[in-house]
């Protein structure tokens, strides 16, 4: 799918402790609270504080993170659901529909599972944290919305158990094949019906025929389980107080009041429907528009790039120096000159336009619990260069200067493991050219250059290219001598580097064999985006980037 991105000009002033989102020009924050809930806020663009406020709290299902719930167009390697609710999405389309400031605030259980968190915690805890976030709400008046997916639906009927009669400002309950914890025992029903006999305030469930059911030929729901049984157990009660009207629409069995919505997919082809009411039939979006589910999707202009492999490398800019001359006019100055002149060169964006076609790495690896795991991360083709595509020259780099140039471009250094897999899936592997003499002179490194262009010949620029250098890398090895630069690699043809890794030169030692090869801190690992540092730093997850244990400080 193709995702629009919306990035409005905004001149208003951000909400407290918000940043500017780089999609459709949101705001948002991250908290997360000392019981242990996440939660994320995602704010439109503009705030207009004499307008009423819709918050919308959004609870997510087991298992699923808040990204996941929030939804992003899909990329390879990518997990799965991060296609299946796409709540930002849906919640976009809202925001052009209503007239009110629409607030969404995401909350995800420690654990990715609502029902096990409130095993552990009072509900009043529940109740207390929607009135301190509904609290710090911008605008007019602020009403309060319910929804949430599968387990986050538990959270919900915490929030009803802490509360002796549901608040008038919660305007809106959404259950979206969630009314699992449903009870008139708990006396759901008594505080539900209670709540909707006041003006302004609205019911919707949605659910399907999931008692056929079957995993692996197994029935996944018991005898009394399942939202199906669990909404016929809302309908009879509520029927009790408040008429229902039966209509039927395309595959629904629709009951309805004024104040409520009773939908339940009949399911004819006994299908897994749970997360397809929610994303593919807009489940989410019309339980708030009042229009009648189904597919196909509503919101897919609406839907955020994945945010995964993101860099911030700058546009090279029009009239910037060719690498030759730049070689030139730095030939002769000190070597802190020399790399300071050629780190704003980095820092301006004047690299070849081969090197931001980042190529991918995959590898995977088991841990010591016995679980397999995959890595999906990405590396510049070939070593850092300054000048064009069509006048360049590999930029040998102290590794002090090397890691505020990774830094800027949202990048990272790499450890010995990635040099070895690197070298082991690129596309062009040379045979190393060692020279001898004059080793650390600014015209040894233009004359390697151009030996390795010699090498390279009809083979074309922007091919994963490995043999040419050693690499500057990350080790542990830094934290006995934190003082000195760590190198390693140089493979020859036969696969066996001529480096060993080794620590033994100052850091401020550069000569023509070091090259500044950069990998993106965001990466994949089991299908989640997730940050080299905290994979090199994890003791179970290292081992997909590290061959010597974590490594707890990946930088220089």
């Amino acid at each position: 799918m193709t995702a629009t991105l919306i990035v409005p000009i905004v001149a208003a002033s951000l909400m407290p402790g918000f940043v500017r989102s780089p999609w459709f020009g949101e705001q948002v924050r991250e908290e997360k609270t000392e019981s242990g809930v996440r939660m994320l806020f995602n704010a439109p663009a503009e705030i207009n504080p004499d307008r009423p406020t819709l918050l919308i709290i959004y609870t997510t299902p087991n298992g699923n993170t808040i990204e996941q719930t929030m939804g992003c167009a899909m990329i390879p390697d990518l997990d799965w659901h991060f296609d299946i609710q796409h709540i930002a999405a849906q919640t976009r389309v809202l925001r052009q529909i209503e007239k009110r400031n629409v607030i969404l605030v995401c909350m995800e259980a420690e654990g990715r599972s609502w029902p096990t968190w409130r095993q552990h915690h009072p509900d009043d805890i529940i109740r207390k944290l929607v009135e301190e976030v509904a609290g710090r709400m911008p605008g007019s008046s602020v009403s309060i919305a319910l929804t949430g997916h599968s387990g986050g639906g538990s959270m919900i009927f915490g929030f009803i158990n802490a509360c002796e009669a549901i608040p008038d400002q919660v305007e809106r309950i959404v259950l979206l094949d969630a009314n699992y914890a449903y009870s008139d025992e708990q006396h759901h029903g008594d505080k539900l019906l209670q709540w909707l006999a006041k003006p302004d305030h609205h019911l919707v469930v949605m659910a399907y025929d999931d008692r056929r059911i079957e995993l692996d030929r197994k029935l996944v729901v018991g005898p009394t389980g399942g939202t199906f049984r669990a909404t016929h157990r809302m309908i009879s009660r509520f029927e009790k107080e408040l008429p229902l009207n039966h209509t039927s629409f395309d595959d629904f069995d629709h009951y309805s009041a004024p104040s409520a919505d009773f939908w339940i997919h009949r399911n004819p082809e006994n299908k897994i429907l749970h997360t397809v009411l929610v994303g593919e039939m807009n489940g989410f979006l019309r339980a708030f528009t009042g229009e009648d589910p189904g597919g196909p999707r509503a919101y897919t202009k609406f839907i955020q790039p994945a945010g995964v492999f993101q860099d911030s490398i700058p546009p090279h800019p029009k009239h910037a120096e060719g690498g030759t001359a730049i070689m030139e006019r730095v030939a002769d100055l000190p070597r802190d000159k020399r790399e300071e002149v050629l780190l704003s060169e980095f820092k301006a964006g004047n690299l070849p336009e081969f090197l931001r076609g980042f190529k991918t790495i995959r590898v995977k690896a088991t841990d010591s619990k016995g679980r397999k795991h995959t890595a999906v991360y990405q590396v510049t083709p070939d070593y850092l260069a300054v000048g064009s595509d069509e006048d360049f020259v590999r930029t040998p780099l102290a590794p002090m200067t090397a890691q505020p140039i990774a830094d800027a471009f949202g990048c990272s250094l790499p450890t010995r493991k990635m040099v070895n897999d690197i070298y082991e899936q690129a596309e062009v592997k040379l045979e190393p050219k060692p020279l001898t003499e004059k080793r650390e002179a600014v015209e040894t490194f233009t004359q390697h250059n151009e030996i390795i262009e010699g090498q390279r010949a009809w083979k074309p620029l922007g091919a994963l290219v490995a043999g040419i250098k050693k690499d500057v890398v990350i080790t542990n090895m830094l934290l006995e001598k934190p003082d000195h630069v760590a190198i390693y690699g140089w493979h020859k043809l036969d696969g066996i580097p001529i480096q060993p890794l080794t620590t033994v030169h100052i850091n401020w030692y550069v000569d023509y064999s070091h090259g500044i090869r950069l990998v993106k801190r965001s990466m994949l690992v089991d299908g989640n985006p997730r940050d080299i540092r905290d994979i090199l730093a994890d003791p179970d997850l290292c081992i997909l980037l590290s061959d010597e244990g974590p490594i707890p400080k990946p930088h220089y």
